[in-house]
């Protein structure tokens, strides 16, 4: 029989917790979050300045 892989949490690498998916834990979940807050993750392309945005409002 072939038993299903566990997806492991993409911060520690524990096995995923259905409480926190995609998460082991709220600690992980909590990293995560504080990644995007400063600025650790990106998504590709130009950089835009926010009040060149909001003059386009």
């Amino acid at each position: 029989m072939n038993t299903p892989k566990v997806k492991a949490c993409p911060i520690c690498k524990k096995p995923r917790s259905q409480e926190f998916a995609p998460f082991c834990s709220a600690r992980c979940k909590d990293r995560d979050l504080a990644r995007w807050f400063n600025d650790s993750y990106t998504v590709p392309g130009e950089r835009v300045n926010p009040e060149d945005i909001a003059q386009e409002d």
